[in-house]
This record gives C-alpha cells, structure tokens and sequence, in this order.
C-alpha cells in the first residue's frame, strides 16, 4: 500500500491575511469570509490573524512575502479583485499580482492562498464574492489551512 498524505482542516495557528483596499466593496466580503473561515476551524481570530490592507492587487505580493519572511506566519491569505476595464492595465496587474504572489510562496516555503478574483465584469466579481458561486475568500482560506496541514507532515 502506497504512503499517501493530505492536509487536513484542524486548526492552524497564527495566519496573515493581506487585503486590496481598491475594489472594497468586494474584497471586504472576501475578507469576511475568510475570517468566517477561520472562525469555523477553530481559529482564534482576535489573537491569531494579522489583517495587512494595501492600496491594490498590484501591492500584494511584496507585502505577502515580507509576511512570509518573517517567520510569524504559518499561512498567508491574499485578496483582491481586479476587474477588466477598457485598457490592458488589467492584463498587467492580474499577471504581476499572480506572478509575484506565487513567487513568495515558492522563494518563503511558507503557503499563500490566491484569492485575487480576475474578472470580466464587477457582477461576476459579485457572484465570487458571496452570493450565487460562494465567497471565494472563504473557500481560499479553507484551501490554505489544508496547506498547512499538509506540508507539517512533509
């Protein structure tokens, strides 16, 4: 029989979570479920997570991997929500925020949940963000503490 390992949904300790400010009407319901969460794993918010906000997707990834590289964090969340508009600025952020998201994880070795929502219009970014498809905040968050789970036992 083969060995095989999974995360689990246990509780996790102390979390980071960075927020876009641009687009807060959406990426603070992201925000609220990813706490919701949290809470529901057994996670202590009020002592165990760090709410970091910047000014937009583009400012995620520094701060995500200056999270990561301090050592404090077992998991790092990342949210925001970058609508397309009529220039190719949306191309731009969507790839730099992704690039460099994915960058601090692999360079930390510590996980980071994507949860930038990339959307055409602001009523799918509304969809993701609580109503018809779920709060994708909340279900990167659960994929996170599945994360860190996992890669305990590594």
């Amino acid at each position: 029989m083969p060995i095989i390992l999974e995360g689990s949904f246990k509780s996790v300790g102390t979390i980071a979570i960075v927020v876009s400010r641009f687009n807060e009407f959406i990426t603070y319901k992201l925000l609220d479920g990813a706490l919701d969460c949290l809470s529901r794993h057994g996670v202590d918010v009020e002592k165990s997570v760090t709410i970091v906000k910047v000014p937009g997707a583009f400012e995620i990834p520094v701060v995500a991997k200056k999270l990561a590289d301090s050592g404090k964090y077992e998991g790092i969340v990342c949210l925001g929500a970058v609508i397309k508009g009529a220039t190719a600025h949306f191309d731009y952020v969507c790839s730099e925020a992704t690039k460099g998201i994915s960058a601090a994880m692999l360079d930390s070795g510590v996980p980071i949940s994507f949860g930038v929502l990339t959307t055409d219009t602001i009523e799918q970014a509304i969809e993701r963000s609580g109503t018809k498809l779920g709060n994708k905040g909340f279900e990167v968050t659960q994929n996170l503490i599945e994360m860190v789970n996992l890669l305990a036992k590594l």
